[in-house]
């Protein structure tokens, strides 16, 4: 777990939690386009599998945690129709985007959604408030995910839901060996070009090599204390969805 949280985007002198606000507020206006583009648009399959999981389970209260330009919580919405919905991230650039998006939708997504600057190690939601809590590659960028755990643990009810959706390396050393020119070289050098930002492309796969994964994720989650923890891999390990349960 160290490995993924002494990853920073820039440097060693400031803390983590600030080089990522700072890394997303700068890219915030190209995040969508390279979002869609370096995942050949599968960003919107691997979100709709995550959010089938969920289909069966309580969702009248949301919170999606690192929410960047709102896609995720914007495709809850739709649903889930949920009569609460909170989407929380570290950068105002990101924020300002999803809320420019929620300005065009009708009055009632207007008055169910809301956006808003938080820190994930330290939300400002009491306790138990939210029957679901969704995370998409977010928990890389946390400087301490063991208490962001136990933060998102916190503001769920009991019997609430956790979902991570996250990237990951494939464990195939065919695809391995693909991905990581891809993800190393590839990737990087479109996100120069695209968002002008000439580190944060390249903090992406070493972000996403450096974090837990699969197993050495669900533990994690055992240990802040949630149950039934499990994950399902999708497109050759490239993205892992992880589930688990406020007891």
């Amino acid at each position: 777990m160290a490995g993924a949280e002494n990853i920073n985007p820039y440097n060693q002198n400031e803390s983590k939690t600030e080089q990522v606000e700072e890394m997303f507020d700068s890219i915030a206006p190209a995040y969508d386009f390279m979002n869609t583009a370096m995942t050949f648009g599968l960003h919107r399959y691997w979100r709709d599998c995550a959010l089938k999981m969920l289909d069966r389970l309580p969702h009248d209260s949301i919170l999606d945690v690192a929410t960047g330009t709102g896609d995720v919580a914007f495709r809850l919405y739709e649903r889930f129709s949920p009569s609460r919905l909170v989407g929380i991230d570290l950068s105002n650039g990101m924020l300002d985007i999803a809320r420019r998006k929620l300005a065009s939708m009708d009055q009632k997504a207007r008055d169910t959604i809301s956006f808003k600057q938080d820190n994930c190690l330290q939300l400002s939601m009491d306790d138990k408030q939210f029957d679901v809590v969704t995370v998409a590659y977010g928990v890389r960028n946390f400087e301490r995910l063991a208490q962001g755990y136990a933060e998102m643990l916190r503001v769920l009810r009991p019997g609430g839901t956790l979902c991570v959706i996250e990237l990951s390396v494939p464990r195939n050393p065919l695809i391995r060996w693909v991905y990581n020119i891809y993800s190393r070289h590839l990737i990087p050098a479109i996100g120069r070009l695209v968002s002008g930002d000439s580190r944060a492309y390249s903090y992406l796969p070493e972000s996403i090599a450096a974090c837990p994964q699969r197993e050495e994720m669900t533990d994690l989650m055992r240990q802040a204390g949630f149950t039934d923890c499990r994950y399902h891999s999708l497109t050759f390990d490239t993205l892992t969805i992880y589930l688990a349960t406020r007891p």
